[in-house]
């Protein structure tokens, strides 16, 4: 528990130093970019300056976020509170739409001004000097971001990084049109902050989609889901691992539940051992919460693994029946009772168990046959 804790303020604070880094740097950017834009007229320009702003307000909305992530558990909020980085996310998003909204308005009235006006963007070699210069900051802020968040796997410094990296491209889009407008006396300016604000839009749309997904609930990497179900499984006694499903509370936060087969003739005592074998793998491994769940397994008499091979020739003939476990003959109550795993592309999956019932009644017909349906959480 001592290491979990240690690891999560090492990030913390590195995402908090990093961020700070972030926001003197876009500061910077968003002063220079600001000056130039007025000076030289450049609706470009600025829009590239309140982008740079925007990143500025990103960065501390990320350190509030993870400041009230990092809160403890309470009576209250038991799960705690590292879901607050998906609302973090959102509120990022939302601020980037307001900056690709405002960039397309503003490149708009750019446009009629010029065609009413005539009104050209006046630069100097200074000004180009200074926002080639503003790229290299804002390639070199998104190269740190990058590195960090891959160092301490953090999302929201990864996402800041590519966008900053992206950001330096739009800038250098900006850095042409200054060429065009100077030397070849053309007018580029408001078509070029239409596109760096459709760019904008994209990322944001980019971003929104991506924290309301992790808010429905996003499925586990399946790597990830079968290097667990692995780990369970080379713990000594467990015959079989089933129905994993884990829910995310924030960076290494999870809670979960998995099902195992063991032996139907081990004590209680026995279970036990092996139950609490996985819940401290889980914990100090996989920084999860994990409850157990246990199906007794018993193939050892010819009667079971025949019954069983010709259930499960009949459950062969159904394409989106993707796992059948938790098989299970009473023969003194006269019951088969198994768990099947039905694809999501199954449209009627309550239709396809009604049938494989039916079948396998037909098949055993002293038999009450009970099957359980059990979602697809991290199988396909």
């Amino acid at each position: 528990m001592e290491t979990n804790q240690f690891d999560n303020n090492f990030r913390e604070k590195e995402i908090i130093k990093t961020s700070f880094i972030g926001i003197i740097g876009n500061f910077f950017l968003v002063a220079f970019k600001a000056f130039v834009g007025v000076i030289a007229g450049s609706v470009s320009i600025i829009m590239d300056a309140v982008n740079n702003f925007t990143d500025a307000l990103s960065s501390i909305i990320t350190i509030i976020g993870t400041k009230l992530a990092s809160k403890k558990p309470n009576k209250k909020h038991p799960y705690g509170y590292g879901r607050i980085e998906y609302i973090t996310s959102t509120l990022i998003a939302m601020l980037i739409l307001f900056a690709g909204a405002m960039a397309i308005y503003e490149s708009i009235k750019s446009i009629i001004d010029y065609f009413q006006n005539g009104t050209m963007p006046s630069f100097e070699i200074y000004s180009i000097i200074i926002i080639a210069a503003a790229i290299l900051v804002k390639v070199a802020i998104g190269l740190f971001f990058k590195k960090k968040g891959n160092k301490i796997d953090s999302d929201a410094l990864k996402a800041s990084g590519m966008d900053a990296l992206f950001d330096s491209i739009l800038s250098t889009s900006t850095l042409v049109g200054m060429f065009i407008a100077k030397y070849a006396n053309f007018y580029i300016e408001g078509y070029l902050g239409i596109v760096i604000g459709l760019f904008i839009l994209k990322s944001g749309f980019e971003v929104l989609k991506e924290s309301l997904s992790s808010m429905i609930g996003d499925r586990f990497d399946k790597d990830y889901i079968n290097e667990i179900k692995n780990a369970i499984l080379s713990i000594d006694g467990v015959k079989g691992c089933y129905d994993l499903i884990l829910n995310s509370y924030g960076h290494n936060k999870n809670i979960g539940s998995v099902h195992i087969g063991v032996n139907d003739n081990l004590s209680a005592k026995e279970i036990q051992a092996i139950e609490r074998n996985i819940t401290t793998l889980m914990y100090l491994k996989y920084n999860t919460i994990m409850t157990v769940g246990i199906y007794a397994e018993n193939f050892t008499d010819e009667f079971t693994k025949e019954t069983y091979n010709k259930i499960s020739s009949i459950i062969k003939k159904h394409p989106f029946v993707l796992q059948t476990h938790g098989f299970y003959i009473d023969k003194e109550l006269k019951i088969i009772n198994f768990d099947l795993v039905i694809s999501f592309d199954d449209n009627t999956p309550l239709k396809t168990i009604k049938e494989i019932k039916e079948e396998t009644e037909a098949l055993m017909i002293d038999y009450k046959i009970i099957i359980n349906y059990d979602q697809d959480f991290s199988l396909s």
